[in-house]
């Protein structure tokens, strides 16, 4: 049970985060970053996109949220995704990927984040 006043999926829900140091982009890097983009709304199951960057760190922070493991598989084997992959170390100077299940997600829905996609879980009555 969540605590009440706290959200909880209302069905499975995913995200994965790339985190990265940044070198010197060039063309072919805006290129390949939009078509990612482009390529990741284009799959069933994309639920939204959110990225960071932390001004101490310089550490850039993208998260994509998807309905399912499938739903970012089919990002990770989309060629796009594979020709960025195979020619980061040109753009990054390191990276982390986290993949992870949104277990809960609260807040007052006024952002339109892609977790408000949500049931309330009703308090248990004794």
């Amino acid at each position: 049970m969540v605590p009440l006043g706290q959200t909880s999926p209302a069905s499975p829900m995913y995200s994965s985060t790339f985190i990265f140091a940044k070198k010197q982009y060039d063309e072919e890097f805006h290129r390949l970053d939009q078509a990612i983009a482009a390529a990741a709304k284009a799959i069933p199951g994309y639920l939204g996109e959110e990225a960071w960057e932390n001004p101490d760190t310089g550490l850039i922070s993208n998260v994509y949220y998807w309905e399912s493991l499938d739903s970012l598989h089919a990002l990770m084997q989309h060629p796009v995704h594979l020709e960025a992959k195979a020619g980061q170390s040109k753009w990054l100077d390191g990276y982390q990927v986290v993949i992870s299940q949104v277990l809960r997600a609260y807040g007052d829905a006024s952002l339109g984040h892609p977790t408000d996609r949500t049931v309330v879980d009703e308090p248990s009555v004794a």
